[in-house]
């Protein structure tokens, strides 16, 4: 494996968790950090090649693993590391996630550390043009008050515009921001007040959010984001078959890497992927899966074929 990987860094961080115990770990006990730290599809890498001894990190005494690294092991930052950390600095998207006396700094300790790209370097053929401001200041302070309100489980007041034109005015528990690649956006999954009425999950882009203000009030007990996703969710999952070839199933867990999934492999070259999502996730999910390629093939569930065939027939009306 790489020294060093920004596409597998969850992979890292989940062994460098399991490499600090001193404790001997059972199979079971190292599949259930995996699960909690990392994806599903990670158990896919990381077992067999710690099994095998192919990643040879492990002292093997009857069903468990010692751990070969010692308590007072540190990884200090490799030059290409630097790097990697000096051309994130360039992405305008940092500054969302950063103060921009952290920024500065960051940029003045990185000073003589050549990046490992640059943002001209890449050319998006398949995102849309109209993407999020993350220079505006308005945008930039919204986004980082929501982010506060989300750490902290707190109420915020919402002026919202919808697509529809319609001015929503409401106060929210932001739950989680996520980032669209197809579309060059954030969104915002947030909780409405509303008393003695069912908790719903609603969705926000994050630059219809025309101002944002914090509240005293916190939601209590937190609530537990991924149970009303999960509860928001189709019965049925979108199930698709890739055969992988020319790395298709690398390719296919990166290219869904933001929706919950299990992948198992059915044999020697075939893998079943299952797609939980609900209906404000259906069009992007519908997009990326025609935009994949001929190595996936979608086997349910009868919604989403439904949904499939419709928008191929209207693009071949389109092409007539």
């Amino acid at each position: 494996m790489e020294i060093f990987s920004e596409i597998y860094s969850c992979y890292y961080r989940v062994l460098r968790h399991l490499l600090s115990s001193q404790n001997p770990l059972t199979i079971k006990d190292i599949y259930n950090r995996i699960c909690q730290e990392g994806f599903e599809e990670s158990l896919l890498s990381i077992i067999p090649k710690l099994e095998d001894g192919t990643w040879n990190l492990f002292k093997k005494e009857g069903e468990l693993y010692l751990s070969k690294i010692s308590p007072s092991f540190i990884t200090p930052l490799t030059d290409l590391e630097k790097s990697y950390l000096k051309a994130l600095l360039a992405d305008p998207r940092i500054g969302l996630f950063l103060e921009p006396a952290q920024a500065e700094t960051l940029n003045h300790m990185l000073t003589h550390v050549p990046p490992l790209w640059q943002q001209e370097q890449f050319w998006c053929y398949d995102r849309f043009a109209d993407g999020d401001p993350y220079d505006d200041e308005t945008y930039r302070r919204n986004f980082r008050l929501l982010l506060e309100a989300q750490k902290n489980c707190q109420y915020a007041d919402i002026d919202y515009n919808s697509p529809k034109g319609n001015r929503v005015h409401h106060y929210y528990v932001p739950l989680r921001l996520e980032y669209s690649v197809k579309n060059d956006k954030f969104r915002l999954l947030a909780l409405a007040h509303r008393s003695h009425k069912r908790q719903k999950l609603e969705i926000f882009n994050i630059d219809r959010i025309a101002n944002v203000k914090l509240t005293d009030k916190k939601l209590s007990p937190s609530p537990s984001i991924n149970d009303i996703i999960q509860n928001s969710y189709y019965k049925e999952p979108l199930k698709l078959r890739i055969v992988n070839k020319r790395n298709a199933l690398e390719r296919a867990m990166l290219h869904f890497a933001n929706y919950e999934k299990n992948t198992v492999k059915i044999d020697e070259n075939t893998y079943e992927c299952l797609i939980y999502y609900n209906q404000n996730m259906e069009t992007e999910l519908l997009i990326e899966v025609l935009s994949f390629g001929p190595m996936l093939t979608v086997i349910g569930n009868e919604r989403f074929l439904g949904s499939l065939k419709r928008r191929l027939e209207k693009q071949r009306e389109l092409g007539h």
